[in-house]
């Protein structure tokens, strides 16, 4: 007999009704200043939001978004994948490896999604079944697949020259201004903030981050979730890679080197707390935009990109503070209305 995963409607648990809206109100946050930041680059540099302009924002984007929303999958659980830049490196030189062999380029597409995905297995069986700290297991994974990378890969490089046309016509055209691969990775963006939002095993994400004893206790399978999570992380950092290769047409042994990093700060930006439990993919994506953008403002209005790096590190911390006093008010906000509701019974 086979069973099917049908959305359901899961309770809420007490005081997440505020943390929505606190969530809800950090997305505003980073959109207002994304949206303040375009705007005063437009009016220095008219520009910079032509038709062009807005599709380079978006393809740059794209990439990051993808591998990002797999990401803060992992930090829902209340674990961390370190490993997607090598992953991303390592499944683009395969999908290009198999086009310039003559390959399909749907097929092609597969393969760094399954070669993602298997590294994904390996990283989740490590963390749930060995029980070794996430930490540990993905920063081993990183050097061992770039180690791999570098002996398969050596001195070969991928260019747009050995792939098909219309792979490579496919990583830069679009709608207009809307790139297909933004198009893309709007729909995996959409698929996965619902699977969380509105299936029971989506919600249990959430729950084994608030606190993986009481998610066992209430009979979430926790180590099938964590394995779970990243193997979607390492499927969407593989697809990731695929769409690298589109969009630049070039890969060699040091793609994807330190991207991790850049992911991290993304998911943490985008409001997802570090320690688990909290935080959407869309505020995600918003924060892969605005690191994104700040790559592109800055040369425009004339500002080293040196700083780019230090920019993206002070974000990173503030996202940090904002995390940590947030979680504090909305502690001290439960707490108060706990001990309301008790003074109210007794009264």
């Amino acid at each position: 007999m086979t069973t099917t995963m049908e959305p359901v409607r899961v309770a809420a648990p007490a005081g997440s009704g505020l943390l929505d809206r606190v969530l809800k109100m950090r997305e505003l946050a980073i959109l207002a200043v994304l949206v303040l930041m375009l705007a005063a680059t437009q009016i220095d540099n008219s520009a910079f939001l032509s038709k062009q302009g807005i599709k380079d924002l978006l393809l740059n984007a794209t990439i990051l978004v993808l591998v990002a929303v797999g990401e803060a999958m992992v930090v829902i659980t209340r674990n961390v994948d370190l490993s997607v830049g090598s992953v991303l490196g390592i499944s683009a030189f395969a999908a290009g490896d198999f086009l310039e062999g003559g390959g399909n380029p749907l097929l092609a597409v597969l393969l760094a999604v399954a070669l993602g995905a298997a590294f994904g297995v390996l990283n989740g069986l490590l963390v749930s079944i060995g029980q070794v700290p996430a930490l540990v297991v993905t920063l081993g994974t990183l050097y061992i697949i770039r180690g791999v990378d570098s002996i398969w890969i050596g001195s070969r490089e991928i260019t747009a020259g050995v792939l098909p046309s219309g792979f490579v016509t496919f990583g830069h055209d679009g709608l207009s201004a809307l790139p297909y691969l933004a198009v893309l990775a709007a729909v995996v963006l959409v698929a996965v903030a619902y699977f969380l939002r509105n299936y029971r095993s989506g919600r249990e994400f959430y729950a084994l981050g608030s606190s993986p004893e009481a998610a066992g206790l209430a009979g979430v399978p926790v180590r099938r979730r964590i394995l779970a999570a990243y193997i979607a992380c390492g499927a969407l950092a593989g697809l990731a890679g695929a769409l690298y290769l589109a969009r630049f047409g070039n890969v060699d042994s040091g793609t994807g080197s330190g991207y991790e990093l850049t992911v991290v700060s993304a998911v943490v930006v985008g409001g997802v707390a570090f320690t688990g439990g909290s935080g959407s993919v869309y505020g995600v994506a918003l924060g892969a935009l605005l690191l994104t953008s700040i790559n592109s403002v800055l040369p425009s209005i004339g500002v080293s990109s040196v700083w780019v790096q230090a920019i993206d590190g002070i974000l990173l911390l503030v996202a940090i503070a904002v995390d940590r006093i947030l979680a504090l008010r909305v502690a001290g906000i439960l707490r108060k209305r706990a001990a309301e509701t008790r003074s109210a019974r007794h009264g």
